[in-house]
């Protein structure tokens, strides 16, 4: 399963995931962004759950190349 959250971040951060101990995923969106740049930065975060991004055991900016 997968929850989506508007929070307030810097305007530096997206969005980022967080897996949790129940399987499911966190995706966290910046609530400052407008509505498309919320869209890509969701999709963007689903390709990293589809890709299995957070079972690699690779360094973070690589896997960031790849999506």
């Amino acid at each position: 399963m997968i929850h989506i959250r508007e929070i307030k971040m810097p305007l530096t951060v997206r969005a980022f995931t967080v897996p949790d101990s129940n399987g499911d995923y966190n995706i966290y969106i910046n609530m400052d962004l407008s509505d498309e740049a919320k869209k890509k930065s969701l999709d963007h975060e689903k390709r990293h759950i589809q890709n299995d991004d957070f079972s690699k055991d690779a360094p973070a900016h690589l896997i960031e190349k790849m999506v």
